[in-house]
């Protein structure tokens, strides 16, 4: 069996950061190319496979955060890959910006690249299967609830229409364990671990913003019946009869 190393891309206005960041990650058995900005970026991703892209937010003409709008928007070919912003900003409003555009993750310049690493390696590990921590319900493969399906093989989610939803690692792992634990309370340090492996720090609000984007990645009929449900001090709650096949 051919062994194919996964592909970064890295999108970064500062060209020292580029090579030196390529040079480490293709070092340690990561594949990466490079852009300088958003139309060098296009081009890769249209020409090639890539499975995570790191993204600098201060770029000139235009920043990061823009691209990941643009990326995350429904019916982008693009729109599930994962995504990890560089920022030198600070403030917590700015990193809670790029999480609500739809990153994975963010990391704060400057930073050691071994950081960047084992942030990429952990994101794949992610987007890729739900942790090995996960105690499911059920190991089915199949989910029916209020005229939606999720195919836990193919990792496809369509609504009561029958139209596919493209949703990003995040959201689709958050809809995962909420159909596994349905009817069932789950705060949002559970949701965090069984998500992401990982506990909340005081201010962490990553879970907030994935269900927020969840419900409108699932669309008007779920808003209507109210299919995922804040339970007030307590977390979130997917509200509706489950079948597991």
């Amino acid at each position: 069996m051919t062994y194919t190393p996964d592909h970064v891309l890295m999108v970064d206005d500062d060209p020292e950061i580029r090579q030196l960041t390529a040079q480490y990650l293709e070092q340690n058995g990561v594949h990466c190319s490079t852009a300088a900005n958003g139309r060098e970026m296009r081009h890769l991703l249209q020409s090639q496979r890539v499975d995570l892209l790191v993204l600098d937010v201060m770029m000139p003409s235009e920043d990061g955060l823009t691209i990941c709008r643009d990326l995350r928007a429904q019916g982008s070919p693009h729109a599930a890959l994962p995504i990890l912003m560089l920022t030198a900003r600070t403030e917590d409003a700015d990193r809670i910006l790029g999480l609500e555009m739809g990153a994975d993750d963010y990391l704060g310049k400057p930073f050691v690249p071994r950081e960047l690493l084992a942030r990429i390696r952990a994101i794949l590990r992610r987007s890729r299967a739900l942790p090995g921590n996960l105690q499911s319900a059920t190991d089915a493969m199949f989910w029916r609830f209020s005229g939606y399906t999720l195919d836990a093989v193919t990792r496809q989610v369509r609504n009561p229409d029958g139209v596919l939803l493209v949703l990003t690692s995040g959201e689709y792992r958050v809809l995962h364990v909420l159909l596994q634990h349905a009817n069932k309370v789950l705060s949002r340090d559970q949701l965090l671990e069984l998500t992401q492996g990982r506990t909340a720090d005081a201010f962490d609000r990553s879970i907030d913003l994935l269900i927020s984007r969840l419900r409108l990645r699932l669309g008007e009929p779920a808003r209507t019946i109210g299919l995922i449900k804040t339970v007030r001090s307590e977390g979130y709650v997917l509200a509706t009869e489950v079948q597991a096949e």
